[in-house]
C-alpha cells in the first residue's frame, strides 16, 4: 500500500495507512502510517468492536492533518474500551 500511497500523494491527495508491521512500513516508507498493535488480519480491530473502530478512524483523521514528515510511523496503541459516543480518548483537539 505504501507504494500506491506515494503515487496518490504525488497527485496532491493526502493518504494515511494502518500498518500491522512496522518493519515492512519502514522499508516501503508510506507517506503516513499508524501502528496500533492490532493482530495480523485485524487492522481495524475485531468484528463488532464499533467503539474501537471509531477510535481508530478519528485517530487516523487527526494524524492525516498533523503528520507531514514523509515515512513517519506513529505508534499509538488503543487501550481504552469506552464507547466514543460516551467518551472518546482521541476526540480532544479533533
Amino acid at each position: 500500500m505504501g507504494l500506491v500511497q506515494r503515487v496518490i500523494e504525488a497527485s496532491g491527495i493526502p493518504t494515511i495507512s494502518v500498518t500491522l508491521s512496522q518493519g515492512i512500513s519502514r522499508k516501503v516508507k508510506p507517506p503516513r502510517a499508524v501502528y496500533t498493535g492490532f493482530p495480523l488480519g485485524h487492522p481495524f480491530a475485531f468484528p463488532h468492536q464499533r467503539f474501537r473502530q471509531l477510535q481508530l478512524l478519528r485517530l487516523l483523521l487527526g494524524y492525516l492533518q498533523s503528520l507531514d514528515r514523509p515515512g513517519e510511523i506513529v505508534v499509538h496503541k488503543l487501550v481504552r474500551d469506552e464507547d466514543p459516543e460516551q467518551y472518546c480518548v482521541l476526540c480532544d483537539g479533533l
